[in-house]
């Protein structure tokens, strides 16, 4: 078995029974985060919302959200373990008393002081004491310790990392950026599963789309039944399969009589070739599909394009791609997108096709025919978003180690990135169909009720964003 040698920032020193005198005391000093508290609960399994729940601990006594009792005490423990009396230092027994909440914020200073000593047994009693920023004393108690007698001297080696991910609160932050803008009107093709028409009434109850249900009414209401779901106010307009759902979808949206696709129960080719034969719903760009991830060990938002629609596109395709990508990262507020243009390794090498591909569209953006971003490629998957491989291998480049957009070479690769992100890393994902005149949330039979309200949720902010565009155009036309 390969060992590594600990990361040592310090040494730490113990404090021996012969050392210690009564009245002798140290201190712990340390400021409560939430991420301390959410930690905290993840290892104990102390879930209690008073804990976690902003809402329900605002209507408890302490008017908002207080620590863990036992975290104060575990800073006791963390003093005693490491400074005083330190390594070799066993806790023979603790009385704790909790006298003031902790709150998110508070600094605590930890007092631990020598009251007793016992020389035939070679034990100590410690008054503890746990003060906040105003002095005031939040726990106390005596612990009774049993010191080390032999001296050590030994590395401190750094704690492993917690890595806290809170899906929930990341679905409040993308529900928070339609705050104020109106539910868009949305046509939910042949919704005959209870994923796709359960998904579509959640947008809806959020306030996100008013649903026009299209496809086989008794099968739909069938369904609803079976699930439990209720209808009541829903539009339903019935056709007899899936091939004819799809067509007036399309008819619909190029009528603008609605604003927004969802896929329901069909395949997406189905869907998307209703869309193609609408020439109103065309832009001259190619159609693509765009993946959002909250990834668990990535500081920002994620988009991977094209892993669901375009096979093996050409380079031109790419570049539309590529700007539908760009295009849509600015309505989700970031202004200049990073684009790490992916392949195998980040040297432009002839026998390996998707880098002579990333260096011509590095090229197109540098003469202005991809706008509003900043690629660079290749670049290999680690380059693309970890400073630490790019620092190792002397990359210098304003976009690897921090993309914004990874641009895949081909659907293959695409659709397996996105897989392992989301199986195998915990990434929450969502996703959307670019580049036709209506934004198109499109969703897998796999994917959860949060997957699909937040792929409405990027539907609905792309649809108001096209609808700003259009009241733009008419009033420049109108003057």
């Amino acid at each position: 078995m390969n060992m590594q040698t600990p990361h040592i920032d310090e040494w730490m020193e113990n404090v021996t029974y012969d050392e210690l005198s009564v009245g002798q005391s140290a201190r712990l000093v340390r400021t409560v985060t939430l991420e301390d508290i959410q930690a905290f609960a993840a290892v104990s399994g102390d879930i209690n919302p008073a804990h976690l729940n902003a809402e329900y601990a605002d209507a408890t006594m302490f008017h908002g959200v207080i620590a863990h009792g036992m975290l104060g005490a575990a800073l006791i423990s963390a003093l005693f373990g490491t400074q005083f009396p330190g390594p070799g230092t066993i806790y023979l027994g603790q009385e704790l008393k909790f006298t003031k909440p902790v709150r998110i914020g508070d600094t605590l200073t930890v007092l631990a002081t020598v009251t007793e000593k016992d020389d035939e047994k070679k034990r100590i009693a410690v008054d503890c004491q746990v003060s906040n920023q105003k002095g005031e004393v939040v726990l106390k108690g005596v612990a009774r310790l049993m010191p080390p007698t032999q001296k050590v001297r030994v590395p401190r080696v750094n704690a492993p990392q917690i890595q806290l991910f809170d899906p929930e609160a990341r679905q409040k932050a993308l529900l928070a950026l339609t705050e104020g803008l109106d539910a868009v009107r949305c046509a939910v093709v042949h919704p005959c599963d209870e994923g796709s028409l359960s998904g579509a009434l959640d947008a809806a109850q959020h306030g996100l789309i008013v649903p026009v249900l299209i496809g086989p009414e008794g099968r739909i209401r069938r369904v609803a039944e079976e699930a439990g779901l209720s209808l009541e106010g829903v539009e339903i307009l019935h056709v007899e399969h899936s091939h004819a759902a799809a067509q007036l979808a399309a008819e619909m949206a190029a009528n603008k009589d609605v604003e927004v696709l969802m896929k329901g129960s069909l395949h997406t080719d189905e869907l998307l070739k209703a869309v193609l034969g609408q020439p109103a719903l065309r832009t001259g760009r190619r159609l693509s599909h765009v993946f959002r991830f909250d990834v668990p060990l990535y500081a920002k938002p994620l988009l991977i394009t094209d892993a669901a629609i375009n096979i093996r596109p050409t380079l031109p395709e790419k570049a539309d791609i590529i700007q539908n990508a760009i295009d849509f990262a600015r309505i989700m507020g970031t202004e200049a997108p990073k684009v790490a243009v992916l392949s195998a390794v980040e040297t432009v090498t002839p026998t390996i096709p998707s880098t002579i591909d990333a260096a011509a569209l590095c090229k197109m953006a540098d003469r202005g025919q991809i706008k509003g971003g900043l690629l660079d490629g290749p670049l290999a998957f680690d380059n693309a978003i970890s400073p630490e491989a790019v620092r190792i291998k002397g990359i210098d480049s304003a976009v690897a180690g921090q993309a914004d957009i990874l641009a895949v070479p081909d659907l293959e690769s695409g659709n397996m990135v996105a897989k392992q992100l989301e199986y195998l890393a915990g990434a929450s994902g969502s996703g959307l169909v670019l580049g036709a005149r209506v934004p198109i949330a499109l969703t897998s039979r796999a994917d959860g009720p949060t997957a699909r309200v937040a792929s409405a949720v990027l539907a609905v902010l792309a649809a108001h964003d096209s609808r700003k565009k259009q009241e733009a155009d008419a009033w420049k036309s109108g003057h």
